[in-house]
């Protein structure tokens, strides 16, 4: 039976058997945490992303995610799969014992609100670090993050997470103009994440509250964040790049119309938030973002930025620039599959941990999470939040202490204008 009575913001982990990867060394091992799609996708990305990878330990909290996990793994590393019984771990403490082995890169893959507490565990370790996004789902998370931030440029760590934007050629492309000033000073922009409804389950008679909630993550906040961190955040993180800043104030709306049945645990089906930027030097204008997500079956999709600017506008899901420059229009001609970033992002990181360079995206992914937060917050309470307020907030959501034999009762939706700004 696994240890259910340890918190992993308290309990210590096992003294690690190595620590990160020393320059010049052809193999490079890694262990994962976190054994769902997403996870056993960042392992096979990572895999395919350069030679010389093999996986080594693995870890979940449920038996049968992890017995899912290894066969479908097996099946798609083929000889990177080098994960012996000894080197699987099952229960609350995983992530202790996968990073008390001779892994050199460990792949962080678990529901976000677990994030904060085992990058704090992994920076300890010495590891090198993959993150899925979010980092955490509470301020009092992200400020774990931005300190773990600190320790990992102190120890020359290397950490990459999973915004793929960050990565993708023509991204990197389109923002190199867009701050080269192709469109002028920018303005502000509209950013979307919006789509059908996404997935969800059912409680079993033999789950306890919180083994519900936690099989059920993506549809409580405390776990996922509410959509606007697990699906939003990718173009949060887009419009925070290309406004190369962090905005001052959020003002959001949101609720609940078609997924308003308890399976859905507390969060939105639909959101709207206005960020406002500093403004600019030459015209001294705010400058306003305008972000939405929904997830509604039977609606029109739309996963896209818009970047404006005095001078024109930038498209960056499609690589356009249109402007008024003398080049007047821009498109990128590469290849925008999204699925390239998925492994690109980890080729980066590998490259740099053989070359014995550094690579810290941990505090650049703090913040774009906790801009996802203060957008919540607001939404939630109906009240305008600063940045201030979203970073010196002493929100919490997630418990002291997880045990499946302790009674967690299903969190309350949030309602504007009862809901307290904490």
């Amino acid at each position: 039976m696994p240890d259910t009575t340890a918190s992993p913001a308290t309990k210590p982990a096992p003294p690690a058997t190595t620590t990160a990867y020393v320059k010049g060394t052809e193999t490079i091992r890694i262990g994962l945490v976190g054994m769902g799609g997403r996870g056993c996708g960042a392992a096979g990305d990572c895999v395919a992303s350069s030679p010389g990878i093999e996986l080594i330990a693995l870890g979940d909290l449920f038996a049968d995610k992890m017995e899912a996990g290894k066969k479908t793994l097996k099946e798609s590393l083929k000889g990177a799969y080098k994960v012996k019984d000894e080197n699987c771990f099952v229960g609350w403490d995983a992530i202790d014992h996968v990073l008390a082995t001779d892994i050199q890169l460990i792949l962080l893959a678990t529901p976000g609100g677990f994030r904060p507490y085992h990058i704090a565990k992994a920076v300890a370790a010495g590891k090198h670090i993959f993150a899925e996004k979010p980092t955490g789902s509470d301020p009092v998370g992200i400020r774990m993050v931005l300190d773990a931030a600190a320790k990992i440029d102190e120890k020359k760590l290397c950490f990459v997470c999973g915004t793929q934007r960050r990565h993708h050629p023509m991204y990197e492309e389109i923002m190199r103009r867009i701050h080269d000033g192709a469109i002028g000073e920018v303005l502000g922009g509209q950013f979307y994440w919006n789509q059908a409804s996404t997935w969800f389950k059912p409680r079993e008679k033999n789950w306890s509250d919180l083994e519900w909630q936690i099989r059920d993550w993506n549809n409580f906040t405390w776990l996922s964040g509410d959509q606007i961190l697990e699906q939003h955040v990718h173009n949060i993180d887009v419009m925070n790049w290309a406004m190369n800043a962090t905005p001052l104030s959020a003002y959001g709306l949101g609720g609940r119309q078609t997924r308003s049945d308890p399976v859905y645990g507390n969060v939105y089906d639909h959101v709207c938030v206005e960020y406002v930027f500093k403004g600019g030097e030459a015209s001294g204008l705010d400058k306003r973002c305008m972000g939405m997500c929904r997830q509604m079956d039977a609606t029109d999709w739309r996963v896209a930025e818009r970047v404006f600017g005095t001078r024109g506008v930038a498209f960056t899901d499609k690589g356009i620039i249109r402007g008024d420059t003398k080049a007047g229009y821009w498109k990128y001609e590469g290849d925008q599959n999204m699925h390239i970033a998925y492994v690109k992002e980890h080729a980066d990181l590998i490259k740099t941990i053989r070359e014995g360079g550094h690579i810290n995206e941990a505090r650049r992914i703090a913040e774009s999470t906790l801009t996802g937060i203060m957008g919540r917050m607001s939404m939630y309470t109906g009240r305008e939040v600063t940045w201030e307020q979203a970073l010196n907030s002493k929100l919490s959501l997630f418990p002291e202490k997880l045990d499946f034999a302790l009674n967690y009762p299903v969190p309350e939706v949030a309602m504007p204008g009862r809901t307290p700004l904490v």
